[in-house]
C-alpha cells in the first residue's frame, strides 16, 4: 500500500491506497471532489523527495505527499 499525505490547507485525512504509478495516483485523487482544484497546483513528494515525472511507479511502502503553494513575507 502507498502512504498518500496532506498537508496545510488541504481539507483531507491521510489514507492508504494501492497505485501502479503516480500517473494512476492522481487519477484516483481527481475523483476526490475536494482535491481537484489541489492537483493542479501541488507539489508532488514521492518519500520526500520533489518529483514531477507522473510515470514514476510506486511501490510497497512509498509515501506521496501533496504539498500546497506557500506564501511568505
Amino acid at each position: 500500500m502507498i502512504e498518500v499525505r496532506f498537508f496545510g490547507p488541504i481539507k483531507e485525512e491521510n489514507f492508504f491506497i494501492k497505485a501502479g504509478d503516480l500517473k494512476e495516483l492522481r487519477a484516483i485523487l481527481q475523483e476526490k471532489e475536494g482535491l481537484k482544484e489541489w492537483l493542479g497546483v501541488c507539489a508532488i513528494a514521492l518519500n520526500d523527495r520533489l518529483i514531477d515525472n507522473l510515470n514514476t511507479p510506486l511501490k510497497e511502502g512509498d509515501v506521496v505527499s501533496l504539498l500546497p503553494p506557500v506564501c511568505g513575507g
